[in-house]
């Protein structure tokens, strides 16, 4: 494929391209039942239904943003909900047995089950990918420019004729990727050479990168869709709740700051350039970046890096995120010149930056027998090469926790003489938890023996004394040292 004739119609589109928003008005969800599904169903062509329960917390958090995302989508795909306690032969018919459920329907049939984004914007971005051709044919110039005239990527394909091979691949691709990427073709406008072309949203146009990239492989649908993964988000693209986990299997650094694509692009983009300007240096150095709105992420910025809303002000706020989860926060104020983004660049490559870790204070006198293990002082105890340590990672508001506490004292009592064990316990909701412990309830306990840190032994059997004596004795790298008299276990 031939690049000069497709760059000179990017070029040309790109001049002309313009970014407008659009507004939806409020829409109730469709409501249905045992008695009325079959035949309201088989009205719309495609439509998302919610089987939940009144009673599950997911499900009342999702309601708000399964009804704006209604409102947005009204008049191409239909939004609809069940009430499972109250049609339970609809949902046993559609094998619902968790809360709340998603599936998408067209024209009354179970198509698939919905597995994207749950937030209104997520949702209203993947049901809006559901409706229509898979690509969409662009009859002249002017249908070309208003579909590349996009907030999103646009992937657009220029062929001879209908009959073309290389369409026929690329109409394949666009069915089997059209919940994730935008994809036309056209056969009208005449060029010397096919060719693919990848358009970044109009509101992303900068100095520093080409804002279409021209696609140059031999066309299937695995080349293509490499392409546009590599290439889709350019150098720093804007990150969103819906795109945060593909961005994160990389070394990420993010900006956050009041960010606004919709309603303050150059408000937005002032900022970005700055970022752009100082990052560009460092790209292919195995560090990727971006910018995202710090309201969209101020939970996770308090919760994982300690940042407040009024931190920073209206500076951006930076922090790196590595794929093994080490965290580091730019603590010097943003220059408007990008020096302290740089000099916070030049220490993270140079390995002088001091990791960001969520810690309690580390107790000052720790003479109890369950030994008390903060986020700082992990490294010290659980990883004292020379100690055994069982570790319970709790909540402080966990019943469970709080019924396992007697158990757990008793455990450390009984074994207090030991000098080569150590009993602890750690709040892993006031403190990070380090690598290679996956803790997603409470508690959760983890044994760490001497010679195997790095591997350490997940606890799973019954919570009573004589069943965590029977696993030490099994796992200990030492014979275990009883305080008093015991029976053999």
């Amino acid at each position: 494929m031939a690049a000069a004739p497709c760059l000179f119609l990017a070029v040309t589109l790109v001049l002309l391209s313009g970014f407008s928003a659009a507004a939806s008005a409020h829409r109730e969800v469709l409501v249905l039942g045992d008695t009325d599904f079959d035949y309201l169903a088989t009205e719309h062509e495609t439509m998302l239904v919610k089987f939940y329960a009144p009673w599950c917390g997911h499900c009342k958090k999702l309601a708000p943003e399964f009804e704006k995302a209604a409102s947005r989508l009204k008049g191409s795909v239909q939004l609809a909900k069940v009430d499972c306690t109250a049609n339970s032969e609809l949902c046993s018919r559609f094998g619902v047995s968790g809360y709340p459920t998603l599936k998408i329907f067209r024209y009354g049939k179970d198509s698939a089950p919905y597995d994207g984004p749950r937030t209104a914007e997520g949702i209203y971005e993947h049901m809006r990918r559901q409706t229509g051709p898979d690509s969409v044919h662009l009859k002249t110039k002017y249908d070309l420019q208003a579909f590349v005239n996009n907030y999103d990527e646009s992937i657009v394909g220029v062929f001879s004729g209908v009959d073309s091979p290389h369409l026929a691949e690329f109409t394949k691709a666009a069915a089997l990727l059209r919940e994730q990427f935008r994809f036309a073709h056209t056969t009208e406008v005449q060029l010397a050479e096919e060719c693919v072309l990848l358009f970044r949203p109009p509101r992303l146009t900068n100095a520093f990168e080409d804002s279409v990239v021209i696609f140059r492989d031999y066309l299937t649908i695995g080349s293509l869709r490499r392409f546009i993964r590599d290439h889709m988000y350019g150098l720093c693209p804007h990150m969103t709740l819906e795109n945060r986990d593909r961005l994160r299997v990389r070394d990420l650094l993010t900006a956050y700051y009041d960010l606004d694509y919709h309603h303050n692009i150059p408000g937005s983009n002032y900022w970005r350039n700055r970022v752009m300007k100082v990052v560009s240096k460092y790209a292919g150095r195995g560090l990727t970046f971006s910018v995202a709105n710090k309201k969209d992420f101020l939970s996770e910025l308090e919760e994982d890096f300690g940042v407040g809303m009024s931190d920073g002000g209206e500076l951006p706020f930076v922090t790196i995120r590595t794929r093994l989860g080490h965290k580091y926060t730019m603590r010097e104020e943003f220059t408007r010149d990008g020096a302290s983004l740089q000099r916070f660049l030049e220490d993270y490559f140079a390995g002088q930056l001091k990791r960001y870790i969520k810690s309690e204070p580390v107790p000052e006198k720790n003479s109890v027998a369950v030994k008390v293990v903060v986020a700082e002082s992990f490294d010290q105890v659980v990883n004292d090469p020379d100690k055994d340590v069982l570790i319970q990672f709790f909540s402080p508001s966990c019943p469970h926790c709080k019924k396992l506490e007697p158990v757990y004292k008793e455990l450390a009592d009984t074994l207090r003489s030991d000098p080569n064990i150590i009993i602890a316990k750690m709040n892993a909701v006031a403190n990070d938890v380090p690598l290679g412990y996956d803790v997603q309830g409470f508690p959760t306990i983890y044994f760490a023996p001497v010679g195997r840190k790095d591997e350490p032994i997940r606890y799973q059997g019954s919570r009573e004394l004589k069943d965590f004596l029977r696993f030490l004795k099994r796992e200990a790298s030492h014979s275990l040292v009883f305080s008093g008299f015991r029976d053999e276990l």
